[in-house]
């Protein structure tokens, strides 16, 4: 049963909308999230979401994002799944998502989604009707090419392979798509060979970009539940943490060579993985012949 909580607004202006796919706008339409994923940046103090792993949406959310696109003079991109998966199991039987999206087909607005959810494969004639007039991105988080692996580290979501074979149906209905390689968990997922196959299998399913930021956060809150989960799953590997990063708020792992390999790869099957090429190469409003460089 979904608990409904008070909000004062459903929608607020990106303050660095520039700097994360050229969005203008951001929503979550539910607060909490259940995929249990080890890493995850969202359960940190700073966010001051109690009890994470339950989901939660706002009451009558619809009702006020009507009002409040309604209002809007300037039309833009709106990011959904920044906090919390849109798509968690909870959309199945709410549809609280499908809802938001109907709305902002209606008042022509543009779209940029995150999830880790095949659910978004629903949502593809609705996609396709924003797409028509306005801008859609659609990225999916990729940070295992194995699923017994992803398993560990994402628990309570779908298998990379069960995202990759989505990213597929929505590129083949002529939606832009894309892999969101990050975080790369040291120790875990930080292999050449992960990098490679991850990069390799989106581009055969349909990816026009992998973008990554080359490691993963850790702050308070967050950092005691991923080392919490790491005792259960990965013996050792905390102090391995503790050793390297200290307490450190961001802990990179993506190398020199692992940085090279990333971006031939990326070159090699020609997919964007520069934040301002992937924003000119899904913008509609993009200078048309535009050169989008790799380098």
């Amino acid at each position: 049963m979904m608990e409904f909580i008070e909000a004062k607004t459903i929608l607020q202006k990106a303050t660095h909308g520039e700097e994360w796919f050229g969005i203008d706008y951001n929503m979550n339409l539910y607060k909490g999230c259940c995929h249990q994923c080890i890493y995850c940046d969202s359960r940190s103090n700073c966010y001051q979401v109690e009890n994470f792993d339950k989901v939660r949406a706002k009451k009558d959310e619809i009702e006020r994002l009507n009002r409040e696109l309604k209002s809007k003079r300037k039309k833009g991109v709106i990011g959904i799944g920044a906090m919390s998966d849109t798509y968690n199991p909870l959309e199945k039987q709410y549809k609280i998502t499908r809802q938001a999206l109907e709305l902002i087909l209606y008042y022509n607005f543009g779209v940029s989604i995150e999830t880790k959810s095949n659910l978004i494969v629903r949502d593809i004639d609705i996609f396709k009707e924003i797409n028509r007039k306005a801008d859609v991105i659609l990225k999916f988080t990729i940070t295992s090419a194995d699923d017994n692996l992803s398993r560990k580290v994402e628990p309570g979501v779908c298998v990379s392979s069960e995202r990759l074979k989505a990213m597929k149906q929505l590129s083949e209905q002529g939606l832009f798509v894309g892999t969101l390689l990050t975080p790369i968990i040291p120790f875990i997922t930080d292999s050449e060979e992960n990098i490679r196959k991850v990069i390799k299998l989106s581009y055969e399913n349909g990816a026009k970009f992998v973008f990554s930021m080359g490691g993963v956060t850790l702050r308070g809150n967050q950092r005691e539940y991923f080392y919490e989960q790491l005792d259960k799953t990965f013996p050792k590997i905390k102090e391995k943490y503790i050793k390297t990063y200290g307490n450190n708020y961001f802990c990179y792992s993506l190398n020199k060579n692992l940085e090279k390999i990333y971006k031939e790869e990326c070159e090699k099957y020609g997919l964007f993985y520069k934040m301002n090429d992937i924003i000119k190469a899904y913008k509609k409003e993009s200078i048309e012949g535009e050169q989008l460089t790799f380098i």
